[in-house]
Formats: structure tokens, sequence, C-alpha cells
């Protein structure tokens, strides 16, 4: 059965719909707060700053996905320090996936599509797919209970159903992709428009839902590539983080902006241009909430303070050595510094000041690539709660 790709209209809200000089006025301001943002630390600091965030972005993406894999369960898979329960290591490969193709997303080793495209949302899925155990690539059909293979990359060839909306047949997914594809050519929209499209792709990927199983997590990356490309993300925050605290209004616009039009006064497409204007509305502030938050929580000053506090505390336990600040505060301010400065920025003389660095780096406060080599900030998730509180929990 041939569907009309007006189904998924409008694919932005049209120039003179209610709400969009609202839409105009958010895209502006989260232009502003991002760049503002941008150079704010070191980039050898921000780049560690960004491994973080980017297992944030990761449980948080989980999180919203109903896979609840812990902070510390990320961080021990990372290490190669997997559970021997089959289930729990079967998410943490998972969140491993996802950290891995973020990485690459990150280090700037993506392919050349544009990010708001369904050729890159195919390789996201490919990449992320490619890297799950056996046991997390099949998915089960509710009616049937037939068994269905995932295979990365590769579009559905059956029938879905998310909720109340049946997404597109297989055999038109195709055509729904191809003018996905030409709504958000960014060649043919403005700065502003662009900012919008992301938000509003969003839902309407998921609309299409391309894939028997994995589009939540490949539309959150595709967002999160496409804010980056549009100069407004970066490694230091994450949309998914402040979708996931408000999950169940996320999943509620979602579903709102699968509704058809309300009446003549809800636009001329097939679908409610309203709440696609309430959803983007939705996604835009978020993000700006994001970028608050984690400038206020990367500001010097304030950080600073944090990790002083903290160290003097573990001073005080015999858990670090005195002048321990000292090196983590050069760290943050210059992002990296030779181990032969270390005498020189604590005061201390020989074995003294050796055993300064030895703690630090033995509790992973202070990182390096090789034995002798320059030192730099490192994040152990013991202290992500005291120097970057509600990042996410530690547990």
């Amino acid at each position: 059965m041939t569907e009309g790709i007006g189904l998924m209209e409008p694919l932005l809200p049209p120039a003179g719909a209610s709400g969009m000089g609202e839409l105009n006025d958010l895209a502006v301001d989260l232009v502003s707060k991002a760049s503002s943002f941008a150079g704010r630390l070191n980039p050898v600091v921000r780049k560690s700053v960004g491994d973080l965030v980017r297992n944030m972005n990761c449980y948080y993406s989980n999180l919203i996905e109903g896979h609840n894999t812990t902070p510390r369960d990320i961080d021990r898979a990372l290490a190669d320090n997997y559970s021997s329960e089959p289930e729990k290591r079967a998410l943490q490969k998972e969140a491993v996936s996802h950290i891995a193709v973020q990485k690459m997303i990150d280090d700037g080793k993506a392919p050349d599509f544009y990010p708001i495209s369904s050729k890159y949302g195919q390789w996201i899925h490919k990449e992320f797919c490619g890297r799950l155990p056996e046991e997390l690539l099949w998915v089960e059909n509710p009616d049937t209970g037939k068994k269905i293979k995932i295979i990365g990359g590769e579009h559905r060839d059956g029938t879905v159903q998310v909720g109340r909306h049946i997404p597109p047949l297989p055999e038109n997914l195709d055509r729904f992709l191809t003018r996905f594809d030409e709504a958000y050519d960014p060649k043919r929209l403005t700065k502003l428009e662009r900012i919008t499209s992301i938000a509003a792709s969003h839902h309407r990927y998921v609309w299409i839902h391309p894939f028997y199983d994995g589009n939540g997590r490949v539309v959150r990356l595709m967002s999160y590539a496409a804010l980056r490309r549009a100069e407004v993300g970066s490694e230091l925050w994450s949309v998914a983080r402040g979708l996931a605290r408000q999950k169940d209004k996320y999943k509620a616009l979602l579903q709102a902006a699968d509704e058809p039009r309300r009446g003549d006064l809800d636009g001329r497409g097939t679908l409610s241009q309203q709440a696609l204007v309430d959803f983007c509305s939705f996604f835009l502030t978020t993000c700006i909430d994001q970028v608050d938050y984690m400038s206020g929580l990367l500001d010097f000053r304030m950080l600073s303070e944090r990790m002083r506090i903290h160290v003097e505390e573990m001073i005080a336990m015999k858990e670090l050595p005195k002048g321990s600040y000292l090196l983590l505060r050069e760290a943050l301010l210059v992002g990296e510094f030779e181990r032969g400065q270390v005498e020189e920025l604590t005061g201390l003389k020989d074995r003294a000041a050796r055993d300064v660095l030895y703690a630090l780096v033995k509790k992973g406060l202070l990182v390096s690539d090789t034995p002798r080599g320059s030192v730099r900030l490192g994040f152990p998730i013991d202290v992500v709660e005291r120097w970057f509180p509600l990042l996410y929990p530690v547990t």
C-alpha cells in the first residue's frame, strides 16, 4: 500500500506559525549562550571533561530507554571489567558501544553526511549495533511472538507499532526518508531554521521509525552531532541529560506530536503543527537549560573551590598529602604540566614533592599517557559527585 509522504507534514513549523517567534528567540538564546560557553576551558581540560560528559550522555540515553546501567558499571566496563551477571554484562557492553560511537563523532571520525539525514542515522545504527552482544540484537513481535534479528544500519522490513502510532510501512520507508532528507537539508535553511530543524527532526525521525529497535538512541546521537555541526553543541554538554530528567514530559510531547491536526487553526499539514511547535520549544529550552547548567558547573572559580574543599577533607582524613590541591589547581588552570614542575608548584623538596604527585596519580586525580609524561586532570567516578554536583547519580 502506498502511503502519501504528506502524512508526516509539516516537517518544520512555517514562518508565520503561532509560537514561531518564541522558537526563534530560543534559537538565538541558544546560539548566544553556547558561544560564550565555548572557549571557557583550557583545551586539555575540555577534552577530559568531554570524556566525562560522554559517559554521562550514555547513562542518560540508557535511562530513557529503560536500561538503568549505573555510572560505576559503565566506568568498570570502560576499564574492561565486566560483570559476571549476563544481563548486566550485556548492558555494560551496550553502554560501551554507545560511548564508542559518540567518541567517533567527537573525534571527527564520523562520515561527512549531514547529521540530520537518513544516511547518518544508518551509520550510527550500524556502528552501534556492530558492537552489541548477540543477545541485544533480537526483538520480539508482540502480536506473533516471532523473534526478529536486528541488522545494523538496515531499515526494517516489517511493520511496527509504537504506542498508538503506526509508523510507515516498510515498502514506503525510502520515500519518507527521502522527504526527511530534503526538508532538513541545511542548504535550504537559515541559521535559525537549522537549529529549529534539529528539534523538529528529532520527532519526525522517530515518527518514521526506520529501524526495528534503537531509533531513540540513534536520533539523540543525530541531534547531538547536529548541534555540534551548528556550532552550538559541544562535548561539554548533552541534551540527553535534560531529556532524561524530564523523561515523562519528553515522551508525552513526542506522542502528542504524532497526533493529527486539531482543526483549521492548527496548520495545513496532516499532523498537529502546534504539537510540533510545543515539542521544538521543549527541546530548545532543554538545550539552553543544559548549557546554563554546565556553564555554571564549569565556572573556574566555583569548580576550583569545590575541588579545594574536597581535597582538604581528604588531607584531613590522610587520604592525600598536603600540597595536593596546588597541583590539581595548576592542572585545571593550564591543562597539563611537566612532572619536573612539582617541586616548584608545591614548595616541597624531592621525595615529599614526588609523594604528592604519586598519591594524586594513584587516585586517578592526575593522569598521564606515559609513566614520565606530563600530567593532566583525571575525573575518577569517586570525585564526580563532589566536583560536579548533580551531573549524574554516582551509585
